[in-house]
């Protein structure tokens, strides 16, 4: 079901292409706050600061993340069973070093009790810094402007700062800074969302290990719970005139705070920064060492100096761009902001995310406790491939490092090889409900993918050798163990019991995506096994060794790929998403009013499994990923039955339909669904942004306009465009890295053109045939294939859900 979009007010958030900037601060748009917490959310991928006002009030969720930075708590079960995880993670708030309350007087600054005369807040996403310019008149007539300038930094990822400076008109003005570093409380938990988590027991999910305190600097240091993990986080000040100001620091235990006072007198403004340092270790890391590490980032900082820190910024930024901007001309200039906004949020999820995998939310919020999903694989790492290889080969890397705790799961449910869990940080299974988590096998699929992907794309053989192979071997091992040669099935290979991305219907038998993920998985770890053997003899031996693998296996794997069974419906000519699926009752969405979407919040579990119903692509993501095996006649019937049969409340779902409606030649539907996935955070169509920006959807609006309506497809690494542009759109361009080459294909409704920036050859296909690039004809141009009549669905759109 598509909600209505709401775009934000034009006169309160202009159409910039290159900014998302609120020009007023009243009771309309103070409703709003939680929601501009996370559009004006700054991060690197590491360190994450919510938008928060810079006063640290009116706050609605106050939010510093760290990637992978948590705590352990046991997950609670009405009834525990065998194998259930006994116990999660979640990602815990660091102490805050964002507000900076203004005293005027005896008076403190507050926007919304202030007399305000200006007020404008900038996300710069050309230059990743967030401005903001406040103008008020005090009751005595004295005005009063204040500019801050915050920045989370691409180059130290450990790193944030803030300018401040202050100016007054009319008369000198007494003013006194609290200059905070402190410990939140955790925010409360909606029992009805179980996207939010569920209540910690523990008193303090952080213990306090330490202070130090030099001048205007201090630094704060504490214990995770039950992870051990150890913190310590500091600030520090710099005064472009420090003798005009007195500064004292109170300590506390939680809590620093550095208080500046002194008088701002008219045409002399008051400057500062403050520099602010984040850094976490395993556990048993000592406390000192730690606060001595975030003394040397404040150290750097502070000999750079602001102005530097901000040039920085605006240079790595303009490289994110350079490898990663998308243009698209035509009418709407709204359209084009979106598309930023949403590239913005990929670069602040991954840019310094080494060593840790990328969140459902990012380091935009608290929704999901800071867990990575299947997400990443399937929805984000296309989009890395093609713009950030190395971080591609990092998250990739950190499913390898998962690996030992995989075997360990896997051992645990009774298998053989490898199973990586549905939703974790630290590598062990954190989802408590095992139908729509532990059930849902095919990540392991979705990760052998991801490698396979990366592999070819980038030519990595490297990675696969030395640690893709061994995800490969494992992976294979769990299909092979977890299906069976089934006699009602005339032989064919099977698996039961198992979960696909629909979590609308749950341990189902022999779910396509899962069958097909698994052949494909199964395939390439054998096609893996025999070339390493043949032509990587040292580094077979090796992985011979790690995984004991025997000789036999390879074989077995693929007689279990080649008799893959995969349901197939004769009448309807359809692949059915899984053995019973057509067997139940179609869902009455003609009935179903427009606020008890999504259906999970409103049904029980078991009114949704009895149902024709689909919370999110499933069948459709499976033609998307794997469009190889299927015919056209397949991709359009199976699209045209289960289209309207997805309610869409998952923010994974429309992206992936835009790209086969636009493959099929529903253009103004894919443009629909684009659309929606675009503005899922800006127009906070979920109504839960304020909880974090929806990566994995932001990722899908990536391969929308890429996948979908460039019509990029990479089967067996062969890169192959059949552009499809929208009738509304004049262009549409965008760059790739293939194989350490940078390609940029513009697409206009006459012509395609394919330009080679860097490199020395190329070969790709337009349209199926083939056009080579070199560094002497580094450009080719093509007639766009011609738009057809839209097709006529084969299924009566009466089951549509209403909206």
């Amino acid at each position: 079901m598509l909600r209505l979009r709401l775009r934000p007010p034009a006169d309160i958030f202009p159409a910039d292409p290159w900014a998302l900037e609120e020009t007023r601060f009243g009771p309309e748009v103070q409703d709003f706050l939680g929601q501009a917490e996370t559009m004006f959310a700054l991060a690197n991928g590491h360190l994450g600061l919510r938008g928060t006002l810079d006063e640290g009030a009116p706050v609605r969720e106050p939010g510093v993340y760290l990637n992978g930075f948590h705590i352990l708590r046991a997950i609670t079960y009405g009834e525990h069973a065998y194998g259930f995880p006994r116990v999660g993670q979640s990602l815990v708030n660091p102490p805050d070093a964002t507000p900076m309350r203004l005293h005027v007087g005896s008076e403190p600054f507050r926007l919304d009790r202030a007399d305000l005369t200006h007020f404008s807040r900038r996300l710069d996403m050309r230059a990743g810094l967030l401005e903001r310019r406040v103008a008020w008149r005090l009751p005595t007539g004295q005005r009063l402007a204040l500019r801050t300038l915050r920045l989370v930094s691409l180059e130290d990822r450990n790193l944030a700062a803030i300018g401040w400076e202050l100016s007054v008109e009319d008369a000198a003005a007494d003013i006194t800074l609290h200059s905070d570093l402190l410990l939140r409380p955790p925010l409360p938990v909606d029992p009805v969302d179980p996207r939010l988590g569920e209540p910690i027991a523990a008193r303090r999910l952080l213990v306090p290990s330490g202070q130090t305190v030099q001048g205007l600097r201090a630094i704060l240091s504490h214990e995770a719970f039950g992870s051990g993990l150890m913190l310590a986080c500091g600030m520090d000040h710099a005064l472009e005139e420090p003798g005009r100001l007195v500064a004292e620091t109170e300590l506390r235990e939680d809590c620093a705070t550095v208080l500046l006072r002194g008088q701002v007198a008219p045409g002399r403004p008051l400057r500062l920064w403050k520099a602010l340092a984040y850094h976490y270790d395993v556990a048993g890391t000592p406390a000192e060492e730690l606060r001595t590490r975030a003394g040397h980032t404040l150290d750097r900082a502070k000999a750079q100096g602001m102005e530097a820190l901000v040039g920085r910024q605006r240079l790595h930024a303009a490289s994110f761009w350079d490898r990663a901007d998308i243009e698209v001309v035509d009418t709407d200039p709204h359209r084009q902001q979106v598309i930023r906004w949403n590239l913005f949020q990929l670069l602040q999820a991954s840019a310094r995310a080494e060593g840790n995998g990328i969140g459902t939310r990012g380091l935009t919020g608290r929704s999901y406790e800071g867990h990575y999903f299947w997400d990443t694989e399937i929805y984000v790492l296309p989009f890395l491939v093609y713009c950030n290889p190395p971080m591609a080969r990092s998250v990739l890397m950190f499913r390898a490092r998962m690996l030992d705790k995989a075997r360990d799961r896997a051992r645990e449910l009774g298998h053989r090889g490898a199973c990586f869990p549905w939703r974790t940080i630290d590598g062990r299974e954190a989802s408590a409900y095992y139908a729509a988590g532990t059930a849902q096998y095919h990540i392991n699929a979705d990760i052998a993918f991801a490698v396979r992907k990366y592999v070819e794309v980038t030519g990595d053989s490297g990675f696969l050798h030395e640690h893709g192979a061994e995800i490969l071997v494992e992976t294979a091992r769990l299909w092979r163990d977890l299906g069976f040669f089934s006699a009602r099935h005339e032989g064919r290979f099977c698996i039961n019991g198992v979960t696909g991305p629909d979590e609308y219907n749950t341990v189902v038998d022999n779910n396509l995506f899962t069958n097909l993920m698994a052949r494909e998985n199964l395939r390439y770890a054998a096609e893996t096994a025999d070339a390493m053997a043949r032509d990587q003899p040292a580094a077979w031996a090796e992985l011979v060794r790690r995984t004991g693998l025997a000789p036999e296996e390879p074989e077995e794997w693929r007689e279990a790929a080649r008799r893959m069974y995969l349901p197939w419906d004769e009448r309807l000519r359809i692949h059915p998403q899984d053995d019973s699926f057509l067997d139940k009752e179609p869902w009455d969405f003609a009935n179903t009013p427009a606020d008890r979407y999504p259906l999970l919040l409103h049904y029980h579990p078991l009114n949704l499994y009895r149902a024709q119903v689909i919370k999110q692509a499933d069948t459709v993501l499976a033609m998307f990923l794997l469009g190889e095996h299927f015919t056209d006649a397949e991709t359009k019937r199976n699209f045209d039955y289960y289209d309207p049969l997805t309610t869409h409340d998952s923010s994974l779902s429309v992206c992936i339909q835009a790209i086969v409606a636009a493959e099929i030649g529903y253009l103004s539907k894919a443009l629909e669904y684009f659309e929606f996935a675009a503005a899922m955070d800006i127009s906070d169509l979920g109504g839960n942004v304020v909880h974090g920006a929806h990566i994995a959807s932001i990722g899908g609006t990536w391969m929308a306009l890429v996948h979908g309506f460039g019509g990029l497809r990479d089967h067996g690494g062969r890169i192959c465009f059949d552009p499809r542009l929208p009738a509304p759109w004049r262009s549409l361009r965008f760059p790739l890295t293939i194989r350490g080459q940078r390609l940029r294909v513009e697409v206009r409704h006459d012509v395609t053109s394919y330009r080679l920036e860097v490199g020395e050859r190329l070969v790709v296909f337009h349209a199926g045939a083939e056009v080579v690039l070199t560094a002497a004809e580094p450009l080719a141009i093509r007639d766009t294939p011609a738009a057809r009549p839209e097709p006529v669905p084969e299924f009566p759109p009466a089951a549509m859900p209403a909206g």
